[in-house]
């Protein structure tokens, strides 16, 4: 009788286990599952000092849009003054709603998209070239570098900086013991790089090719890839382009905005100098402290586009030499956060993606500085979280949301 009692107690409390067993090999197997196909992932917070260096920016940059824009638009927008910050604004916050998102998307996801993404930027760049002079792709001041579909309109270009940066970022990561080696380190960056460039220059964008080439070559030096590997490329590459500038008429459209910044204020016949040089005497008309904010005078249809890349010369005249520099010093400072949260990543993808991306925002910032300040001939480089343009500044938070991501999985002291 004894012995049919513990017989039955045994067999009662074999069950709970064998269930407990079953359900610890299903919670397992879900776990693998979840694991396999997670692409959120909340992990440690995201920095919080990139993201409020990113939001005060971002707030200044459609202040200074609205008050440099105002004019222009009621002048050429059948008298709504609010066309470009109202556009601006509702890009700005789907934007932040997309970088906030980015920023809880795993990045390590953006390995297995480096190369169709690569072959999307291929297609675009060829169906630039392709449909130049059509509906899709008009001729805009001799230049084809804008898609059209529809309401949407956005640069291919844009699209090839962060695409180089995702594509070496993956592959430089793969063969990161190997890229001392010419076959691994030069070789496959050389053939992706050339090739980008060579479509982005045939759309007469020569300014998005000094950046890809820069990019390029920042992110193979930080891969690993020799010095001298990169310095006689750079050196033939600048020969050749010296030649076809000055001997040849392949950049003949490049000449002329050479002769312009040469003789900004005495240009030889036929070359237009005049925003160049309205740009100079706004920035010299704002002086120490400025003349207000909204009290710019050359934005009244003497600076010609004010709300695109010349949007800092109205900043200089309304904020002054000190305005100036306070918003240079948020820009160095989101920079620097960013590169610092990069550094700290956990794995070489992800420094190697946000140092690419970060140097992507530096790039165009001193760029856009020198254009403006005519130290460079007069190109079109927009001012980051500044300058008009709905898809750009959403591609531009979208980059930003992918530095976040990376943050909330770096060992870097997080406030």
């Amino acid at each position: 009788m004894a012995a049919n009692i513990s017989a039955g107690a045994a067999g009662e409390n074999a069950a709970p286990a064998q269930d407990r067993g079953q359900k610890r090999r299903k919670g397992s197997v879900l776990r693998r599952v979840r694991k396999r196909f997670r692409l959120f992932s909340i992990r440690a917070g995201m920095d919080l000092p990139f993201f409020f260096l990113l939001l005060v920016l971002l707030t200044i940059g459609l202040v200074m849009l609205f008050s440099a824009s105002y004019p222009y638009a009621y002048y050429n927008m059948d008298g709504d003054s609010y066309h470009f910050i109202r556009n601006q604004a509702m890009y700005a916050v789907l934007g932040v709603v997309i970088m906030i998102a980015v920023s809880y998307f795993d990045y390590h996801h953006f390995h297995k998209l480096a190369i169709p993404l690569l072959l999307v930027t291929y297609l675009l760049l060829i169906a630039m070239l392709v449909l130049r002079g059509s509906n899709f792709v008009p001729n805009l001041n001799g230049a084809y570098r804008w898609f059209y579909i529809g309401p949407i309109n956005f640069q291919p270009s844009e699209v090839a900086k962060f695409t180089l940066i995702l594509v070496f970022s993956h592959l430089i990561s793969l063969n990161y013991e190997k890229m001392q080696t010419f076959r691994y380190g030069v070789v496959p960056y050389a053939i992706i790089l050339g090739s980008i460039a060579g479509l982005v220059i045939l759309e007469k964008h020569i300014s998005a090719t000094v950046i890809l080439v820069f990019l390029g070559v920042l992110m193979m030096f930080i891969g690993g890839t020799r010095l001298r590997w990169i310095l006689l490329p750079a050196i033939i590459v600048g020969v050749v382009a010296f030649y076809l500038l000055f001997f040849t008429d392949v950049f003949s459209y490049a000449m002329t905005r050479i002769y312009g910044w040469l003789f900004p204020f005495d240009p030889p016949e036929g070359v237009d100098t005049w925003q160049t040089r309205q740009s100079l005497m706004t920035i010299g008309s704002g002086g120490l402290l400025g003349l207000g904010l909204g009290q710019s005078r050359q934005k009244y249809l003497y600076l010609p586009e004010p709300q695109n890349d010349f949007i800092f010369a109205v900043i200089c005249e309304e904020l002054g030499f000190i305005g100036a520099l306070i918003i240079l010093l948020l820009f160095a400072m989101l920079i620097w956060r960013g590169v610092a949260v990069s550094l700290k990543a956990k794995d070489k993808f992800g420094m190697l993606l946000g140092v690419g991306i970060m140097f992507q925002v530096g790039l165009q910032v001193v760029l856009n500085l020198m254009v403006v300040t005519n130290m460079l001939p007069n190109t079109g480089i927009s001012l980051p979280f500044f300058s008009y343009g709905g898809t750009s500044l959403i591609m531009l938070l979208a980059e930003m949301g992918i530095v976040l991501s990376i943050s909330r999985n770096s060992s870097i002291e997080k406030l």
